[in-house]
This record gives structure tokens, C-alpha cells and sequence, in this order.
């Protein structure tokens, strides 16, 4: 073909199946699938698995996006680069399911283990993509905030970069009203309610607060509802963990692997003022998508007691 491959090929002694490459293409008839297929010894098959889970990126001048089609025109000059790794193309995305379908955004529910957005490793197991394939009419998809893989609950997507930059602005702004629901360790109703934690994160500004709903009988767990006003990586964790009550199934910041439980935070509550109707909307999840004392708390089969706001 004529074309100069300049590839950087990393493969880890312990991990065989994880290799990057980079191409430059030299002309239009330059298959990028080919030279990708040089470059790393990867077969065509895997290499075009990996471009539909969005692991394969071309660049143009400044301009750097997912080749997501081998057929896709392109010109002399462009750059092609591949991140692979055989374990996240082998993940299985498990299923949002849509809360509201707004035109210009649309509203889910993620499970555990979606994430909300992708790395240059793939997309494909993210809410953003699982929306730009399934929801009807397709359009386009943009992240607009985050929601930690291993937790659930409610997230806005965007379906125009207009919409997306309209939103982002709302929570930029904090004019977006979260609220989330966590079943942490301990008995949550000897703090002070309701507790307002205004603790740093990676040297910014970190402010969450936290009330009790529920103790379990055997007051070994607690549900507590929550409220935070900025954004931070893992802050609710990071937060209910500095305060002594991690929450349960948090490998990260509670028992580590000795917890057997996924992790018990869900996201319930979104409301703002909507930039297409231009008034307050508000998306709630129902009850039975929350979680419970019941299913953390050892010997109390019948959930807890409610604690009185």
C-alpha cells in the first residue's frame, strides 16, 4: 500500500492482550484496519471489534474522535491509533433503562457496573453509548455529568452539544438538585442530624450533607439520605468514610475485598429547570430501585426501624 506505519506496540509480559498502536496513513487507499493489523499482529476481526467499541481513534490536525467504521474517508496526514485490550472488549454492558426521553436529553437509570462514560480503551460499555445505539430515533450522545461505576441511579444524557453545554452548565452552576440514598455500617443516628461535611478533595472544595432515614434493628447498618452541593471524585464515599461510616460494598474506601456486597449508593432524585420547556422538572426513582437495611443488616428480616426526620 505504500503507506508508513509508525506503530508503539506495548505488550505487558503479564498481560499479553493489551497493545497500543499509532499509524499514519500516506494515502486515501490506505486500509487503517491493514495497517493496525501490521502494526500489532492483531487479527482484522479483533481489530474491527475493537473500532465499533470505540477503542480506535483517528486524528486530523487538532481534531482527535473514534473511527467507528473501517469505510470512513481518509486523507493523507491522518493519524490512526488503537488501545487495546482484550478484557474490557470482552465486557458485557448490562442495561439502563430509560426514565424519560426529552428529545434534546434523555434521563436513566444505570445499574451497578455501567460506567458513565468511556476511556480511550472503548465505550461500549457505557450509558452514553448504549443511548446513541438503542433509544429511537438515534441521535447523538454527550456525557454530561458522572455517576461512580459501582453505583446506580439516575443520569442525564444530552443528545446535542448545545444541550450538553446547557446542562453542564446547570450543575457547573449547582442549580441541577441531587439527592442520593446509602445504606452505610453503624448506627448513623448518634450524629448530629443533619451532618454537614465541608472536607477537601484533591484540593478542592468538597461540601456533602448527610441525614439518617433508617436503622436496622440490630443497628449494625443505617440508611441515610444525601445531599451534595459540588461534584468530587468518590466525594460521598470519600466523605461518609472520614466520617466512620463507610458504606457497604465500597472496596475502595470500606472493607476493601472482604466486602460481598456490591456497593449500596444509588442516585434517586434529579431536578432542575429545563432549558427545552423552560420549567422545573424532577425524576425519582421508585422505592423498590433503593437500597435497603433489609438486604445489608445481619438478622434484621424486617428492614429496620424508620427514624423520625
Amino acid at each position: 500500500m505504500g503507506s508508513t506505519a509508525v506503530s508503539d506496540r506495548r505488550i505487558m509480559p503479564d498481560s499479553p492482550d493489551r497493545a497500543e498502536a499509532h499509524v499514519v496513513i500516506e494515502s486515501p487507499r490506505d486500509s487503517p484496519i491493514d495497517m493496525l493489523r501490521q502494526a500489532t499482529g492483531l487479527s482484522k476481526q479483533r481489530i474491527k471489534l475493537a473500532m465499533t467499541q470505540g477503542a480506535v481513534w483517528m486524528t486530523r490536525g487538532r481534531n482527535t474522535r473514534r473511527l467507528r467504521r473501517a469505510t470512513r474517508a481518509l486523507r493523507a496526514g491522518d493519524e490512526v491509533h488503537l488501545y487495546y485490550d482484550a478484557a474490557i472488549q470482552a465486557e458485557v454492558p448490562p442495561e439502563p433503562i430509560l426514565v424519560a426521553d426529552a428529545g434534546a436529553y434523555s434521563v436513566w437509570c444505570k445499574p451497578r457496573g455501567l460506567r458513565s462514560q468511556g476511556s480511550k480503551w472503548g465505550d461500549h460499555c457505557t450509558v452514553v453509548r448504549w443511548a446513541e445505539r438503542n433509544l429511537q430515533p438515534e441521535r447523538p450522545a454527550f456525557t454530561v455529568h458522572r455517576l461512580d461505576r459501582a453505583a446506580s441511579g439516575l443520569i442525564l444524557v444530552a443528545h446535542s452539544r448545545r444541550m450538553a453545554a446547557a446542562l453542564s452548565r446547570l450543575f457547573r452552576e449547582r442549580e441541577i438538585e441531587k439527592r442520593y440514598r446509602a445504606v452505610v455500617s453503624g448506627d448513623f443516628s448518634e450524629q448530629p442530624d443533619p451532618v454537614r461535611v465541608e472536607s477537601p478533595i484533591d484540593d478542592k472544595n468538597a461540601v456533602s450533607q448527610f441525614s439518617v432515614v433508617e436503622v436496622s434493628d440490630n443497628r449494625s447498618c443505617s440508611m441515610i439520605d444525601i445531599q451534595i452541593e459540588t461534584g468530587r471524585k468518590h466525594q460521598i464515599r470519600r466523605h461518609l468514610a472520614e466520617l466512620g461510616y463507610p458504606i457497604i460494598g465500597d472496596r475502595l474506601y470500606g472493607s476493601g475485598k472482604k466486602e460481598v456486597l456490591d456497593l449500596q449508593l444509588t442516585a434517586y432524585l434529579l431536578a432542575f429547570r429545563c432549558p427545552v420547556a423552560d420549567k422545573r422538572v424532577e425524576f425519582r426513582l421508585g422505592e423498590e430501585r433503593l437500597p435497603k437495611t433489609a438486604v445489608t443488616s445481619i438478622g434484621s428480616p424486617d428492614g429496620g426501624r424508620s427514624v423520625a426526620p
